[in-house]
């Protein structure tokens, strides 16, 4: 086996899908104006009171040249088109082009926590309504993991590489991290790393409600005058997350490889940790994550103080929130005061797989602007009062490295540090 080659690995592109917008540009404007992208569910019928949603707007992939009425029909998990035009989009934005050179040596890690959902509850549904022979013979395909990635080498011409790295909500994170340790070791010299969530069907929607997981608005909570106050992470009154379906992918590149084709870096890779809990498949063990903070920063070589901004897994739950503040009072110490908190979940909502993938391309968006973006809804906790959550709007704060944090179902964390060039 060769010996790594230790290429420093950067950022130079990025795209999103999400409840404030259906591309990253829509999104960063509504994030920097201190909105928030939440409404009633739309996308089915369902009774649940956890009835407000993420739902990606003005989002129809019919619409997209390389969908016509046959691939529509055959390609019935949502998340297969999301995927291919949101990968698109990346490498328009980082500027590379798939060619003969560049196509073998670009992989693309897409992760996702639920996968195709959607089809097999279309198959299930033809299978007891119209029978078994009116399975779709598309539904394995749909269903697998992996097949995003690859419709969308199949659309843009690259050959390196695809899998979908399976992290529950830290699956995103998960396909950065993988991706970056590929290109350092020279296994490629480009990765499209992300996530992608196409989640709103009725089952998924009740099991997260029945679960105490997402927030169920009576008439009495300011959710139900204005469905885009629903979400307040580290807020005295959260009450849950909001589910949202949503992509995000980031383009990497190995350092040589992206000035030899004069991309322009957005950020680098500096550090990641990662770790599991082998606590519960819900409940954080504080212990680990304090772990995977201290792995990720280490990694990077640089120590806790040299982190400028903090971008919060903050899904607005009351124990995950205040498990997160706990352990970040543990890593930070005293100077956990000094450092703006930003919870992107406020804004777009829980998109599950995707969701760290869509806040590593904001904080790096952010970090590159000079600023840190808002944590909307805050309704201050005097048990938090000693954070500087960013409230309402976004402010001007110069930062070098960014802390951005990542957990999921069953007990597993990615943190990673960006560094701003």
């Amino acid at each position: 086996m060769k010996a790594p080659k230790n290429r420093k690995v950067l950022v130079v592109g990025y795209d999103a899908a999400t409840a404030l917008g259906n591309t990253f540009a829509a999104t960063w404007q509504g994030a920097v104006n201190g909105l928030a992208g939440f409404r009633r569910l739309t996308r089915c019928t369902t009774t649940s009171r956890s009835y407000v949603v993420g739902e990606i707007p003005d989002w129809d992939p019919d619409l997209l040249p390389y969908v016509n009425r046959k691939e529509s029909s055959l390609w019935n998990a949502a998340y297969v088109f999301l995927t291919m035009e949101v990968c698109r989009r990346a490498l328009v934005h980082a500027g590379l082009e798939i060619n003969d050179d560049t196509g073998p040596r670009t992989g693309c890690l897409i992760g996702s926590a639920l996968n195709g959902t959607d089809s097999y509850r279309i198959a299930m549904d033809n299978y007891v309504n119209k029978g078994p022979l009116k399975v779709s013979p598309y539904l394995l395909p749909n269903v697998c993991a992996n097949l995003p990635g690859g419709k969308a080498g199949m659309l843009l011409g690259f050959t390196g590489p695809i899998f979908s790295p399976q992290g529950a909500c830290a699956s995103g994170n998960h396909a950065i991290g993988i991706g970056a340790r590929m290109i350092r070791d020279g296994d490629c010299d480009f990765v499209l790393a992300g996530g992608v969530e196409t989640c709103l069907v009725p089952e998924i929607i009740q099991g997260f409600s029945n679960m105490q997981a997402t927030i169920k608005v009576g008439p009495n909570d300011r959710a139900a005058a204005d469905p885009c106050q629903a979400s307040r992470p580290f807020s005295l009154d959260r009450r849950g997350f909001v589910l949202a379906e949503g992509a995000g992918v980031l383009v990497l590149a190995a350092e040589d490889a992206a000035y030899s084709l004069g991309l322009a870096p957005r950020a680098e890779i500096a550090g990641i940790g990662w770790n599991s809990d082998a606590l519960h498949f819900t409940r954080p063990n504080g212990t680990t994550i304090i772990r995977a903070m201290h792995d990720a920063v280490a990694d990077a070589e640089i120590s806790p103080v040299d982190i400028g901004s903090v971008n919060a897994h903050g899904t607005s739950t009351p124990t995950g929130d205040s498990t997160e503040v706990e352990c970040l009072r543990a890593f930070f110490g005293k100077n956990i005061s000094k450092i703006p908190l930003s919870a992107n979940k406020s804004q777009v909502g829980h998109s599950l797989g995707a969701s760290a993938a869509i806040e590593a391309a904001l904080a790096i968006e952010a970090m590159g602007q000079g600023i840190v973006l808002p944590t909307v809804n805050h309704i201050p906790d005097p048990q938090f009062s000693d954070l500087d959550v960013v409230p309402d709007t976004a402010r001007r704060h110069a930062h070098e490295f960014v802390l951005s944090n990542s957990f999921g179902f069953g007990g597993t964390n990615c943190c990673i540090v960006f560094r701003g060039i």
